[in-house]
């Protein structure tokens, strides 16, 4: 294929009804690079005036969109997806200068996120339906999928490209029109994505985005209009409980992908080493700044010194720097005030009896780094124990009994996922019964996959994204009563 992005020359205006355009106030707002605090880029900073055309772009847009056949859905994912995969490296690069993780692992989530993109083509031909008939044999029942209609898209700062792709291609592959608003942070990475849909050929006003600095300004108006049937939305639970309040006005449908506080539980059986590489992966992708990451890691009393100290040493092994620099394994955090709150965290711990094995402070010099930090003797008090650290902090407090530690990983309000490691099958099925949670790891730090149900319960969030389930988000069912005679 000729297309390819240029990352010196990126989009930075809104993408309304086909056609870039900048704010309607001709206001800008800066994004600027976690590892060195400089300016990278001015962003269209877009308000409700540019809500409301996009929104009304995509209404236009649906009846059309919608009578569009399987196939040419499938075709524009494929060849998004395989325009993705031929500017990994441009995406990756774009990614780090605007996130701060390390180059591999942007070339790691520019390959999750394109697999979204082929997992849905592959599912947008297999939406199906049923044919029935009633008990007294009088009317056949025929059911159809149909797309929800218009859907508000809102995604994070965390994963860019992958949480893009992961609404986008579900929405797409069911026939469903959409408004979409990149986090603010890093709006560069999803701006790149729409640029490679559009040359897939997506048809002008399926896909329209307003960024802004403002996300009430923009989302409200969208969550109102009465156009939008649907609302996806990854990021905090607070907002996630506004935006529900606002669907509530229109009866919206919801998915709602939130916060967690995810638990690590170590068995007294589990093999050490495996666990210490799980809990490196559950713990630092992204700098422990994802959902997933492990929040409190519960080690059984007779394996918590050996595990905290095969830990801390291969946490004080990793190379803090810029994202973009050779051997570079930990990059910095997204903005000052992410930094603040760990820092803030950790001292709160460590004032509560917490002691720190390693790391335990801010980096030196410009950017939001902190250093990877393993704590031990954690209270349930200390507040990382009940908030949700994103950052690089290992918190371990031990446990004896397996009761205990289900009590203890249950005691909270959010259930995304939790990670339990053992070699005993029937204690690991007993504590993914137990454990109440929407995903669970056993023996793996690494849940998040295009082919499987991501989401959780409690106050974790509504809906699943992925897997086969992921488009039914996007589908209505509508029965049709037919008489036999």
């Amino acid at each position: 294929m000729s297309f390819s992005l240029d990352p010196t020359a990126l989009r930075t205006d809104l993408f309304i009804d086909g056609a870039w355009r900048p704010a309607a106030s001709s206001q800008t707002f800066e994004v600027e690079n976690p590892a060195t605090g400089e300016v990278i880029a001015r962003v269209a900073d877009g308000g409700p005036d540019d809500a409301r055309l996009a929104i009304e772009a995509a209404g236009r847009a649906q009846a059309g969109w919608a009578a569009s056949t399987p196939r040419q859905r499938a075709d524009i994912l494929r060849k998004a997806y395989e325009l993705v995969l031929e500017n990994s490296d441009a995406l990756a690069a774009i990614m780090t200068a605007e996130m701060g993780k390390p180059l591999a692992e942007a070339k790691g989530e520019v390959a999750y996120g394109a697999e979204f993109l082929r997992w849905f083509s592959e599912e947008a031909v297999r939406v199906g339906g049923d044919h029935t008939s009633t008990v007294d044999g009088n009317n056949r029942i025929l059911i159809t999928k149909e797309p929800v209609g218009p859907c508000v898209l809102v995604t994070p700062w965390n994963f860019p490209l992958a949480m893009g792709a992961r609404k986008i291609a579900p929405a797409v592959a069911a026939g469903c029109t959409m408004v979409f608003k990149p986090a603010e942070l890093t709006p560069l990475t999803s701006l790149a994505l729409v640029e490679i849909l559009r040359e897939a050929g997506l048809p002008d006003g399926v896909l329209n985005v307003v960024t802004t600095s403002s996300a009430a300004s923009v989302v409200e108006p969208w969550m109102s209009s009465g156009i939008a049937r649907k609302v996806s939305f990854t990021g905090s639970t607070a907002v996630g409980k506004l935006l529900l309040e606002q669907a509530a006005g229109n009866v919206m449908r919801s998915s709602m992908e939130l916060g967690g506080n995810a638990p690590f539980i170590v068995l007294a059986d589990a093999d050490l080493e495996r666990a210490v590489d799980g809990a490196l992966k559950a713990k630092m992708r992204n700098m422990g700044e994802a959902c997933t990451a492990a929040n409190r890691f519960f080690v059984h009393r007779n394996l918590a010194g050996d595990f905290a100290e095969k830990l801390s040493k291969r946490m004080s092994e990793l190379r803090v720097g810029n994202g973009a620099q050779d051997g570079t394994d930990v990059g910095p955090l997204i903005s000052l005030s992410g930094l603040d709150k760990v820092e803030s965290l950790v001292a709160d711990a460590v004032q509560k009896g917490a002691r720190v094995l390693t790391g335990g402070r801010r980096g030196d010099g410009p950017g939001y780094f902190y250093e990877p930090t393993v704590l031990v003797d954690v209270p349930d008090d200390a507040e990382l124990m009940s908030t949700e650290i994103f950052g690089p902090v290992a918190a371990i407090t031990s446990f004896d009994s397996e009761d205990e530690v289900i009590c203890r990983a249950n005691d909270t309000p959010w259930g995304l996922v939790g990670y339990v490691f053992t070699q005993d099958v029937d204690k690991a099925m007993r504590f993914s019964a137990a454990l109440e949670v929407g995903m669970v790891g056993l023996n793996t730090g690494l849940v998040s996959n295009p082919a499987a149900p991501f989401g959780g319960i409690k106050q974790s969030g509504l809906g699943r994204e992925g897997g086969k389930i992921g488009i039914e988000e996007f589908l209505e069912y509508k029965y049709t009563a037919i008489p036999v005679h």
